[in-house]
């Protein structure tokens, strides 16, 4: 079984940026493709982006698309994600997961987008 552990989160003001990432247990991450997603308070997981096993295709919601980055370093077992330009409706806790291989969710990381 896969655990993943989100870390980077935190208290942003409009128009920043965070670094989130996602270390992943066991020997399979390198195999996978791996997402990431975000829930906001009263409102159902979303899908923001994904990474192929190897890295060399991602997709993003348009609602982050040009200011998020996905990216991955199978050598670390780690997934990140590069937020720029933040808005108040980024506000949410992030998870990461794979989008083909359900896995436990993790405890999530925080992102409060605010002035």
């Amino acid at each position: 079984q896969v655990q993943f552990v989100e870390s980077g989160g935190g208290l942003v003001q409009p128009g920043g940026s965070l670094r989130l990432s996602c270390l992943a247990s066991g020997s399979i991450f390198r195999f996978v493709s791996m997402g990431w997603y975000r829930q906001a308070p009263g409102k159902q997981r979303e899908l923001v982006a994904t990474i192929s096993s190897a890295g060399g295709s991602t997709y993003y919601a348009d609602s982050v698309k040009g200011r998020f980055t996905i990216s991955r370093d199978n050598a670390k077992n780690t997934l990140y994600l590069q937020m720029n330009s933040l808005k108040p409706e980024d506000t949410a806790v992030y998870y990461c997961n794979s989008p083909t291989n359900s896995y436990s969710w993790g405890q999530g990381t925080q992102v409060t987008v605010s002035s």
